[in-house]
């Protein structure tokens, strides 16, 4: 009969993954202003292990009430910097050691399963309402874009960070025996 884990258990197979695991992950968050989005993120971030988040733009600190209802409390277990320009941002992750990709549809971004993102990789994500911006897209050092096959024509800020974390960490994995 299948049953849940018990917390210690859950520690342990946590304590697991993270031996197994040694490239570093970043985000920017670009004018993402949604206090519910922000928390989701900062919580799919501390999830999976992002060292750092880099606010750009107009983004909503971590700090915001209603970005805290939704983090419950993670955003203390990622180091985050406050809000600057985009491309300092990007300026700055790059100084840091991290390859910058923006998670966005553009002519020549690459599907995310085929992004090289086994690797010390900073993830953008942009505005709820207009993604990334053009002087963004600039800035980083590649793009790619979450297939879909729906009618939808994108997904949420919030969901489509959790999927590239994954994605990120799945291919870091890919190759590990089972755990």
């Amino acid at each position: 009969m299948r049953r849940q884990l018990r917390p210690t258990d859950v520690k342990r197979l946590n304590r697991t993954w993270r031996r197994n695991t040694g490239n570093r992950l970043g985000m920017i968050l670009e004018s993402v202003t949604g206090p519910f989005n922000v928390g989701s993120i900062f919580r799919s971030a501390a999830a999976f292990g992002v060292d750092e988040i880099w606010l750009a733009g107009n983004a909503t600190p971590p700090t915001n009430p209603k970005a805290g209802k939704t983090a419950l409390g993670t955003e203390r277990l990622v180091t985050w910097h406050e809000p600057v320009p985009a491309t300092e941002a990007v300026k700055a992750a790059r100084e840091a050691g991290y390859t910058v990709l923006a998670i966005e549809l553009t002519a020549e971004a690459a599907p995310l399963h085929r992004a090289d993102l086994a690797r010390d990789v900073c993830l953008v994500v942009g505005s709820e309402d207009h993604g990334c911006s053009p002087a963004l897209l600039d800035a980083v050092d590649g793009a790619c874009y979450i297939p879909q096959v729906g009618r939808v024509g994108s997904f949420n800020v919030a969901v489509a960070a959790a999927i590239a974390l994954a994605e990120a960490r799945r291919q870091e994995w890919q190759n590990l025996a089972d755990s």
